[in-house]
């Protein structure tokens, strides 16, 4: 299996307080930011406007534009250990910083695998770790002969950038080929495609891999989409032991595969036949694993923190029979303004997170809400009854 080096050194010390630069500001550095600071860091956070849901936790904040290395300089020469909330930054600048001597984790040559799919699927192609067909496609024409091969339907991705749905289409047919390389900007973008792999369930594990290798693993939860983006994350999923036991190793090795650091997202399809392939990995803390926040002994994002930094792994063991988490989605365009937050809050065993962004939109992720249970079912019902409360936009 092919591996990437990492840093052997021991537990990290640093002076106090320690500072660390978080590239990216939306809800995902807000909840790094927010697992950061009771462990004593600083938080500074880099974002291109100055109202992002983190740069209101973090009095630092720098404005700019994170593909700028000028930019990423400025944020490196104040902060002890970088780390980023998204895969979109570009893996050259990071690379720049690595070598004037500031820790980025996950490093460049981990976000340079991970950011481009195509690459990202070859690297774990060549572990030895199960993904649907693949190749890339520079015409329609390549298109159709992939469809000779793979069968209809397929799956047209563009290879960089893309998230919750955004950047891939469905060609059920060859008559969709003209509109899905238009969508997809098959003209100027870099594309790939897929063969549409057949699932019953979606699935996802949280890996956190420290600088030496060691890495603790969550557990296998399913998650259900709603128009492409996650919507509910049931942990952990009901499925064979010996299912989530293939599930948990497949995810390890894939982090392990690209030299990952910090807590990483692995998505997988499950068949009916309980056959699994990877459809994704995201190097950075993951939707699927925001439930660890009240129902792991130690959520994905103070691990995130302790693995840059060098420190010990929590136990990602859960600390209820089960949870589910909610995503609060937006549904028009509208004020970020949360409506019903009270009658929310008044449903008993449900947490409520809002992720402070000014303006909602179809689709866009405003919050959540996680509840655990003695079941699935029970803890299902109670984030329902809060997530239900909740709206976005001035009545």
């Amino acid at each position: 299996m092919q591996t990437h080096p990492t840093d052997p050194s021991p537990a990290q010390t640093y002076h106090y307080p320690v500072r660390l630069g978080i590239i990216g500001g939306g809800q995902l550095a807000r909840m790094l930011a927010l697992a950061a600071l009771p462990l004593g860091c600083e938080v500074i956070v880099l974002e291109n406007s100055p109202l992002s849901p983190a740069a209101r936790l973090a009095p630092a904040a720098l404005v700019g534009d994170w593909n700028d290395p000028a930019t990423l300089l400025k944020l490196a020469e104040r902060c002890d250990v970088i780390t980023l909330e998204n895969e979109f930054v570009n893996a050259a600048a990071l690379a720049a910083l690595e070598q004037a001597g500031h820790p980025v984790y996950p490093g460049a040559a981990c976000l340079a695998v991970t950011q481009d799919k195509l690459t990202q699927k070859q690297t774990l192609q060549n572990a030895g770790l199960a993904v649907p067909r693949f190749r890339a496609v520079r015409s329609p024409a390549e298109v159709q002969a992939a469809a000779a091969d793979f069968g209809w339907p397929l799956v047209l991705k563009t290879r960089r950038n893309g998230y919750d749905g955004k950047g891939n289409f469905t060609l059920r047919s060859a008559a969709d080929l003209p509109a899905g390389w238009a969508a997809l900007g098959g003209d100027r973008l870099e594309l790939m495609v897929e063969e549409f792999w057949p699932f019953t369930r979606e699935l996802a594990v949280i890996v956190t891999r420290a600088r030496t290798g060691e890495a603790v693993l969550y557990p296998v939860v399913e998650t259900i989409q709603q128009n492409h983006v996650c919507h509910v994350v049931k942990a952990p999923a009901e499925i064979p032991p010996e299912v989530a036991a293939r599930a948990t190793e497949l995810a390890g090795r894939a982090v392990a595969a690209v030299g990952g650091v910090g807590s990483f997202g692995v998505e997988m399809f499950l068949s009916a036949a309980g056959a699994l392939v990877i459809n994704e990995l995201a190097p950075r803390v993951h939707n699927s694993g925001h439930y660890t926040i009240e129902a792991c002994v130690c959520s994905q994002f103070e691990n995130h923190v302790r693995a840059v930094l060098g420190w010990p792994l929590g136990s990602p063991t859960m600390v209820a029979p089960a949870a589910v988490m909610l995503n609060l989605l937006g549904t028009v365009a509208a004020p970020g303004q949360p409506v019903g937050l009270v009658p929310a809050l008044q449903q008993t065993g449900a947490h409520v997170h809002l992720y402070g962004k000014l303006t909602s939109g179809p689709g866009r992720k405003m919050g959540h809400v996680t509840a655990l249970g003695g079941t699935l079912a029970s803890a299902l019902a109670t984030a329902q009854r809060a997530a239900r409360e909740i709206s976005f936009g001035a009545k």
